[in-house]
């Protein structure tokens, strides 16, 4: 069965459906790529999906583990690149302060959030640069 339904609504712009729960999202093309830059871009989006599968990862770890997970956010930054045009870094600040982790989870919880499944699929040539903060 197929994941999801993209359909092309014009002015180069996207909705993207999740076929088991009916969510969508709204992608625009971004405004250095001939854009409106009112939604996400789908490079955005894989920017977005980075983070949001490292903060996936470290809440099933903590619920497998028993650990308690209760701050959790993250900052992405994309820069892009030319010839050809793609996603050549990412910066991805990923705060995780006050839930009281000593050194040694700390260090684990980075190792798992490194080994999400996006960060294994995206292509080598993009660099990733990870700040964390405890």
């Amino acid at each position: 069965m197929a994941t999801s339904r993209v359909e092309y609504n014009g002015n180069l712009r996207t909705t993207c459906r999740h076929l088991k729960s009916g969510q969508k999202i709204i992608t625009d093309a971004p405004t250095d790529n001939n854009g409106k830059g009112e939604a996400f871009s789908p490079t955005d989006l894989v920017a977005t999906a980075y983070a949001s599968c490292m903060l996936t990862v470290i809440g099933i770890h903590c619920d497998k583990n028993d650990i308690a997970f209760k701050n959790g956010h993250a900052d992405v930054t994309k820069v892009m690149g030319d010839a050809p045009r793609r996603i050549a870094r990412l910066e991805i600040t990923l705060d995780l302060s006050g839930n009281g982790w000593d050194e040694e989870l700390c260090d684990r919880i980075k190792r798992v959030a490194e080994a999400c499944p996006v960060a294994k699929s995206v292509h080598p040539d993009i660099e990733i640069e990870m700040t964390y903060r405890f």
